[in-house]
């Protein structure tokens, strides 16, 4: 068996990422930006107001002043002339700065008769303008390789880009196997399970980035897998699901080796998860999971997220890391790591009492998955403890 971090490096060299694309700036969000985003202009372009008010001069913003109104000016609406000696113009928010005016004076401090406005006993000290380029300048950038969030998303479209050049989502084979599974919907006999893990491992991958395809099931019979194999054909990851073992019905390993995958390693010192096969299959990547149900989410949070973030052209590293302080006292641990089902509530992490990993509803009910390391001596209440957020 080896580590999991050792399981990870083999993961890392077994994929890189992906060729960029371009698309529309409104396909953009959660998309991988592959090089520097540029702005094509200055935001603001102009000096605009901040509040709804009205334009003066430094020179006439005393209080109590008397000033004639000479126009107006709104957001998309500039005033066209220039303010003299004793003139304001009436500005909203957003509306650019007439010549000759140096602040706004807010709305509030100020009574209006006609075309003559009197400034009020008490103006503060903010000029109320924000200044053109005080957001970005031309050729002010956003870095990449980023994941564009919704904020990002504005920025580029502010920075007048239209669309932008991003990383090809991974294309994800996902085959699940056993005679005894039936999909979602269909009715199981007495000795059969619904396929649970395929689905929850494309919500997963859903949510990455990456284009997940659910292959029919593989039987436990050669041609079963054979033909799923066929059907995983232009993939840049297959993940298989069950019959990685070493029972008489775990096929999958043998299959896949009779089919050309050259094998990276068998089994990992980890619970849950430790039947974890993976190579390489051809131009694709394989990663074999464990067909436990908690096994395989938990391995596709430690193992198959991390290969999806390097495709999409993110750095190589483990799946974050948060600390936190432990709610209860807890034996020492096992000789494998262990990635424990565990709630977080105002800062305090409690495993689960039950680790089964057939259990899923305890995995639907946990935030985090509470990381032990091999050996880890008992801890007590309060103890710093490392977990990954689900």
């Amino acid at each position: 068996m080896i580590t999991v971090s050792e399981a990870l490096d083999h993961l890392f060299a077994l994929v890189s990422p992906l060729e960029p694309e371009t698309v529309p700036l409104a396909q953009a969000g959660g998309r991988v930006l592959v090089k520097p985003a540029v702005a094509r202009r200055d935001q603001p372009p102009f000096d605009g107001s901040a509040m709804d008010g009205y334009a003066v001069r430094d020179e006439d913003a005393d209080p109590g002043a008397s000033l004639t109104v000479i126009g107006e000016a709104a957001a998309g609406h500039r005033f066209g002339g220039s303010i003299g000696p004793g003139q304001t113009v009436r500005i909203f928010t957003g509306a650019p700065v007439p010549k000759g005016a140096s602040r706004v004076v807010i709305q509030e401090d100020v009574t209006r008769n006609g075309d003559q406005i009197t400034l009020g006993s008490k103006l503060d000290a903010k000029t109320h303008i924000r200044p053109a380029g005080s957001d970005f300048k031309i050729g002010d950038s956003l870095d990449a390789p980023r994941r564009l969030s919704p904020s990002d998303v504005a920025l580029l479209a502010s920075m007048n880009i239209a669309q932008v050049e991003v990383t090809r989502k991974p294309r994800v084979a996902l085959i699940s196997t056993g005679d005894e599974l039936v999909m979602p919907g269909e009715t199981p006999s007495p000795d059969q399970i619904i396929a649970s893990n395929t689905f929850g491992l494309k919500a997963l991958l859903d949510q990455l980035g990456a284009e997940p395809r659910v292959l029919p099931i593989a039987r436990d019979t050669r041609s079963s897998l054979e033909m799923a194999f066929e059907l995983a054909e232009g993939a840049d990851l297959v993940v298989t699901i069950g019959g990685a073992s070493v029972g008489d019905h775990d096929l999958v390993g043998d299959v896949a080796q009779d089919l050309g995958m050259q094998q990276a390693f068998y089994k990992v010192a980890m619970r849950p998860g430790k039947p974890l096969m993976a190579g390489q299959m051809g131009d694709a990547a394989m990663l074999g999971l464990p067909g436990n149900p908690v096994s395989a989410m938990v391995c596709g949070h430690v193992f198959m997220a991390p290969m999806i973030r390097v495709m999409l052209g993110l750095p190589a590293c483990p799946a974050p890391r948060q600390t936190a302080r432990l709610g209860c006292d807890m034996l020492k641990g096992g000789p494998r790591e262990h990635y424990m089902r565990a709630a977080l509530d105002d800062g305090e992490i409690v495993p689960e009492g039950r680790q089964d990993s057939s259990l899923l509803s305890l995995l639907a009910h946990a935030d985090v998955l509470l990381v032990r390391p091999a050996e880890d001596p008992p801890r007590q209440k309060g103890d710093q403890v490392e977990y990954i957020a689900l």
